[in-house]
């Protein structure tokens, strides 16, 4: 349970929306994000249009403002990526100005922590709907003591699935200077990804990379193997993230076909390093 006499998480800001944010899309700002995510795909990095994982870029500073209108100010240094769950109504391109508004949705705590999720819109300025994101946080060892609101949408991986062979198996190398790399491109300071010795005080093993750089190392590897290197096709992406990944580690994603229904296909995904789990969950739907 909480303690009565320490940092509180506040109940009435569930369901409140947070001050719009707006961002103006360049293509070397696309151009900046693909190439700190290692990304291989021709249109991304001449900046045509923007990888999928690009989408929090635009709406990372409604995002925040939102989640620390529950989550207590003090327990940052707790606070990691839980998972992510994107919704795609259309790609992201150059010249587009973005508009997000975010807000908190519910949170719940547990033992080994609690979590809360911010559901987010980003549009574009005539109101067209770019895409649809539940961010859920997890703030580390710290129990909020009760459940409020709810969570973002599951996407559970079938475990019956692994009696079939992947559909595609990627192994990627993540660089040792790539948190240096993506933490401008991506406009996301947070220090245990560029500071050693904040990092460890904060009960991690070092530097670890972005969750959201991993996931976009995965959504490339779904849209070069399976997508025919298309983002139109992708209309969804989620993942849980379970462990973190360390500067100078290889990945590997093994992703399995699921289902196709109304010109749709769901696969799943897992991500590891050696044998731990390191993303989780994973889900992509690609129009056929």
């Amino acid at each position: 349970m909480a303690d009565s006499d320490g940092p509180k998480f506040d109940p009435s800001g569930v369901d409140q929306w947070a001050d719009e944010g707006t961002f103006e899309v360049t293509r070397e700002r696309i151009v900046e994000y693909a190439k700190a995510t290692n990304d291989p795909i021709e249109r991304h990095l001449a900046g045509d249009i923007a990888p999928p994982v690009f989408a929090i870029v635009p709406v990372f500073d409604s995002m925040i403002p939102a989640a620390l209108s529950v989550a207590p100010v003090e327990l940052i240094p707790k606070l990691v990526h839980g998972e992510q769950d994107f919704r795609f109504h259309r790609p992201i391109r150059p010249g587009d100005k973005l508009v997000s508004k975010s807000k908190p949705i519910g949170y719940e705590g547990l033992p080994n922590g609690t979590r809360g999720t911010v559901y987010i819109e980003c549009r574009a300025e005539d109101g067209e709907l770019v895409n649809e994101q539940y961010v859920t946080f997890f703030f580390r060892k710290f129990d909020a003591g009760e459940k409020v609101g709810k969570l973002g949408p599951g996407h559970a991986f079938d475990e019956s699935l692994r009696a079939n062979a992947p559909a595609a198996k990627v192994v990627q190398h993540v660089d040792d200077d790539q948190t240096y790399r993506y933490s401008p491109a991506a406009g996301d300071p947070m220090p245990i990804h560029l500071d050693e010795e904040m990092a460890k005080m904060s009960g991690l093993p070092g530097i670890i990379a972005h969750g959201l750089c991993t996931m976009a190392f995965t959504s490339w590897a779904v849209l070069t193997e399976l997508g025919d290197s298309r983002t139109e096709r992708l209309k969804r992406l989620a993942v849980r993230f379970a462990n973190p990944v360390l500067p100078g580690q290889d990945i590997t994603t093994r992703i399995w076909r699921a289902n196709q229904d109304g010109g749709e296909t769901t696969y799943a995904y897992e991500t590891t390093v050696g044998e731990d789990v390191v993303v989780k969950d994973g889900l992509a739907v690609l129009a056929d």
